[in-house]
């Protein structure tokens, strides 16, 4: 008889930490820098892109794709955006930095690993941080306990190749390393030696964390913002060639293994049902040419964001959407596909909600929780649209199949157009937005500008940190 409650109990003990573990998933977010809607198979691509990937249509194939994931346009306001589940015009982050000083976030604004941290995870991040290089912002000053990557942005892994650079009195670009508490320690030199590798060593400590806390009883957030595909664009030297249609198809090689590395990680750990598993991109494609320079690498590629038109810092589809595939075994059911609006803003109140994370209720969170459409127990996400930055600046809104455009740029260097008349899209019939059907569409107009006078309103009512506010900050209500 005591044998049998003894073994009763530790079926007990072992199905209550089962219900643990999946009350609280682990979580792993891929997160691409640069990297169009129209690159993985999943979305058309793949193949017609240099290479087949494999690996991300299984993931997409295990899961839940969305064919309409939005992200801010620039590499700062977007990762502000899915760190702080809010526009990233909020917290002073709406342009790329482009000089010296202050920048990032301020210790006031929650981060997605310090609500994460907060409900129990260890945290661990490994790549691209870009929100923040000075005391006190980086990511471990930010709800990370462990960090390997770059403060900034991959161009500074060409500075120390160009002439004038050593002249200039700049420091020689680091790749940093750090745990929590602690002061970044130089790990590596960032230059065009380390550039094609340092993609292969995110991915190896992301497998090595992931690996260690798999022993312990306490959950994982590991944030993989992989570099390879943003300026200078230079693969492993083990995928070099190895496609036979150039750069881009051996880097599209080398994502599909590393992510398939990481999810035979998960897989291979025995955690597959209790991991969330999500890869999509900061925002949508380069399109700066290619060719030979005083350097010679090829400098970048010509990204695809499939039908959407245009690439990063427009306010056009293809700079909003990207990739975007998340699998939970068990829970968020295989094989879905949807073309409901979501935005990465809306990860933080959506993660929130699954692992118990508590949403800060003191500030604006413009993100909304998208974990019952995640989950298969509504057909719509939520979201009916968002205001569409391009640096501090409106460019335009989206609503539902429509968009509605104030300013416009043709690409990232193109010329700026603004319209005293705001030009109107339909995205179904028109997804490259040539075709200005304000007439007879002006009730479009009354459809999808109630958000931006909301979100004016709010702006008002609770103003944005001033780019470049030191610490310590203290919001003016």
């Amino acid at each position: 008889m005591r044998i049998i409650k003894l073994s009763l109990l530790l079926i007990s003990i072992c199905m209550g930490q089962s219900a643990l573990a999946q009350d609280k998933p682990n979580i792993v977010l891929v997160f691409m820098d640069n990297f169009g809607w129209g690159e993985p198979g999943f979305n058309g691509g793949g193949i017609i892109r240099g290479a087949e990937t494999p690996r991300l249509d299984g993931l997409a194939a295990q899961g839940l794709r969305l064919t309409n994931f939005n992200v801010e346009v620039q590499c700062t306001p977007s990762r502000s955006a899915l760190m702080t589940g809010r526009y990233a015009i909020r917290s002073g982050n709406g342009t790329v930095p482009l000089g010296e000083g202050v920048y990032g976030l301020v210790q006031w604004e929650v981060t997605m690993a310090e609500m994460l941290s907060e409900a129990g995870y260890v945290t661990g991040m490994y790549g691209k941080w870009h929100l923040g290089r000075t005391e006190g912002r980086f990511p471990t000053d930010q709800g990370f306990d462990e960090w390997y990557g770059i403060p900034n942005t991959t161009d500074e892994s060409v500075y120390t190749s160009l002439e004038g650079f050593a002249e200039s009195g700049f420091a020689e670009p680091f790749v940093l390393e750090s745990k929590r508490g602690s002061t970044p320690k130089k790990a590596q030199a960032y230059n065009l030696d380390y550039r094609p590798l340092i993609d292969r060593e995110l991915t190896n400590r992301a497998i090595s964390f992931m690996e260690r806390q798999a022993k312990t009883d306490k959950p994982f957030f590991v944030y993989l913002p992989y570099t390879a595909t943003h300026f200078p664009t230079m693969p492993h030297p083990d995928f070099v060639g190895k496609s036979g249609k150039g750069s881009w198809g051996d880097l599209l090689m080398q994502i599909d293994s590393y992510v398939g590395e990481l999810l035979d990680t998960v897989d291979e750990l025995g955690i597959a049902d209790e991991t969330i598993f999500i890869f999509t991109a900061d925002n949508g494609p380069e399109a700066l040419g290619s060719g030979e320079t005083s350097i010679t690498v090829e400098t970048a590629i010509h990204g695809t964001a499939g039908p959407w038109r245009s690439s990063l810092f427009t306010g056009y589809e293809g700079a909003l959407r990207v990739p975007f595939a998340v699998r939970w075994p068990g829970k968020i059911e295989a094989g879905g596909v949807s073309d409901e609006i979501v935005h990465a803003m809306d990860l933080f109140p959506t993660l929130a909600r699954i692992a118990g994370g508590d949403v800060p209720d003191d500030r604006v969170i413009d993100g909304v929780d998208m974990s019952g459409f995640f989950l298969g127990q509504q057909e719509e996400s939520g979201r009916d649209g968002f205001v569409v930055y391009m640096g501090n600046d409106i460019f335009g809104v989206k609503w539902g199949d429509w968009k509605i455009h104030f300013k416009e740029q043709s690409e990232w260097n193109g010329v700026l157009r603004e319209y005293t008349m705001p030009r109107v899209y339909n995205l179904i019939n028109d997804p490259q937005e040539h075709e200005n059907v304000i007439f007879p569409h002006t009730w479009v107009l009354r459809g999808g500008l109630p958000q931006l006078e909301e979100h004016a309103a709010s702006l008002k009512e609770y103003p944005p940190v001033p780019t470049g506010t030191p610490d310590p900050y203290k919001p003016p209500y």
